[in-house]
């Protein structure tokens, strides 16, 4: 699963695809406990806030957005709930590495798209998160090695 932090503005069309399709998968484990992958990784910053159900809604509701904006049809009517209102942090390490992440899969899958978007050093953030200083998040799978962790996982300092 992967729900991105990064602007779906950014995205070819399978990315925001499969955002919303796991993105709609995401809400389901958040409103219905104990179905499905409920602990995955990705969840936790939903689970974090005071209205879970709401926050995956919003950020449901900027996917469907884009769908929109770009002539396609999403169900908006699949999303649960919305109405969080708020931003959730996401660390500027986090956004640069799934910025990495994406511009390596639109290279090789949709090469337009990288064109377009490879110049840009730092890419806007989902709508429904706000850029905070930090390290990759913990929770993050890293896919290769990754300089600034450590062998636990970690975030090294100074990097």
């Amino acid at each position: 699963m992967r729900l991105w932090s990064v602007h779906p503005k950014y995205f070819d069309r399978q990315a925001l695809t499969a955002c919303w399709r796991e993105g709609l998968l995401a809400q389901a484990v958040i409103s219905e406990p104990g179905k499905g992958y409920s602990r995955h990784p990705q969840l936790r910053r939903f689970h974090e806030t005071d209205e879970p159900r709401a926050a995956i809604g919003d950020y449901l509701s900027a996917i469907v957005d884009e769908a929109d904006a770009r002539g396609y049809r999403f169900t908006r009517d699949k999303i649960r709930m919305t109405g969080f209102g708020r931003a959730m942090p996401v660390n500027d390490g986090q956004l640069a590495y799934e910025w990495t992440h994406l511009l390596a899969k639109l290279e090789r899958r949709s090469p337009s798209v990288w064109e377009r978007w490879r110049g840009v050093p730092i890419p806007d953030p989902h709508p429904g998160f706000t850029v905070v200083s930090g390290p990759i998040a913990e929770w993050e799978k890293v896919a290769m090695a990754d300089p600034g962790r450590s062998s636990t996982g970690q975030q090294e300092a100074g990097t």
